[in-house]
């Protein structure tokens, strides 16, 4: 009878140390890679944000104010009934030290088939004749929007060609209800989508039989090169367009607006710089025929892609002036656009006044 001691765990005592020295090595080839991929990803991101702080230095151009051609986004509240004749005349009054022209009232949001209940609207025409009244300078759009089944099942579809003919009748009813155009907030829409483009296209036909304006609120642009794609890729949400493609819009309507807010910047200065490139981006793809407006955030809310501290009215009028001033200063159909009435604060009003107005 074998009476040694426990030979496997003796084996496996003076084994151990060699598995270890084994081990070491893939483990220092592992974070190696690791910190390669850290700083494949890490480099690019800093070099952009530099980039962007470094755009958000210089002085703006005199003259780099409003135009006149500014708008605001309206809440549902001014066409279901909680809205009166005194809220009217107290926005008549509250528009005239501004350089505000246009309204996007919120009158959807649009059905999944793209039709629209006129109890979505139904003080429509009440609104348009009051506003017509009070301030005869002021054009009043029907803001519609709906999420998109670009992401999901769940939404609008618009490779459906009855969808799209729904749109254009919804179109029709906001028009003969007072509105003096239709603005179209499509979300999220994917860059490329023809879809959108040939929607587009028999709006525009349909709104210039009627005299009307055809308005859209944009994504971003590709702050870098296909960054949509990239963003795609990793993430399922593309989030931005590229600029071709936002030329290809923008050649469709009369008036297209940057939704330049929630965009993940941290800090001011590189909010602004953020806003003064898409600003540029913008104006190098958008035809003189095409108002041009760029967002300006009157919200506050605080998560990933917002934050309250960094994106504010201030920062967003200093690069939109530095990039109208590095890109096309003297434009004439360049505005901002305000979003939104409900969350506005006076510090957001004055602070749009100030710097923009003057």
């Amino acid at each position: 009878m074998d009476t040694a001691g426990p030979l496997p765990a003796a084996v496996g005592g003076e084994g151990a140390p060699q598995e270890a020295a084994a081990r070491r090595p893939g483990r220092r080839r592992a974070l190696r890679w690791t910190l390669a991929v850290l700083a494949l990803l890490l480099v690019p991101v800093l070099t952009a944000e530099t980039a962007l702080r470094i755009n958000y230095t210089g002085t703006p151009e005199p003259g780099t104010t409003t135009r006149h051609q500014d708008a605001l986004w309206l809440g549902h509240a001014w066409v279901d009934g909680r809205r009166t004749d005194r809220d009217v005349q107290a926005l008549a009054r509250h528009l005239k030290t501004t350089g505000i022209r246009d309204l996007y009232v919120h009158a959807g949001p649009l059905e999944h088939d793209g039709t629209l209940p006129k109890s979505s609207y139904a003080k429509a025409r009440w609104l348009t004749t009051a506003l017509r009244e009070a301030a005869p300078r002021i054009r009043v759009q029907a803001w519609l929007g709906d999420k998109l089944a670009s992401e999901s099942p769940d939404g609008l579809r618009l490779d459906r060609p009855a969808t799209r003919t729904a749109i254009l009748a919804s179109t029709r009813q906001v028009l003969a209800a007072g509105f003096q155009g239709a603005h179209f907030d499509l979300e999220p829409l994917h860059s490329g989508d023809k879809n959108y483009l040939a929607l587009l296209d028999d709006l525009r036909a349909l709104t210039r039989t009627r005299h009307a304006l055809l308005s859209v609120a944009a994504h971003q642009i590709d702050p870098l090169p296909a960054f949509h794609s990239f963003w795609g890729t990793t993430t399922g949400h593309p989030k931005w367009w590229s600029q071709s493609y936002f030329g290809q819009v923008a050649r469709r309507v009369d008036q297209i607006a940057v939704m330049s807010y929630d965009t993940m910047q941290p800090l001011q200065s590189l909010y602004g710089g953020y806003v003064a490139q898409q600003t540029s981006l913008a104006l190098e793809v958008t035809p003189d025929t095409t108002d041009l407006l760029m967002g300006l955030p009157f919200y506050h809310e605080n998560h990933i892609g917002h934050w309250a501290h960094a994106e504010t009215v201030p920062a967003a009028v200093r690069g939109v002036r530095l990039g109208l001033s590095r890109t096309d200063a003297d434009r004439v159909r360049f505005g901002v656009a305000l979003y939104v009435d409900f969350a506005a604060t006076e510090a957001d009003w004055r602070a749009y006044r100030e710097n923009w107005v003057r």
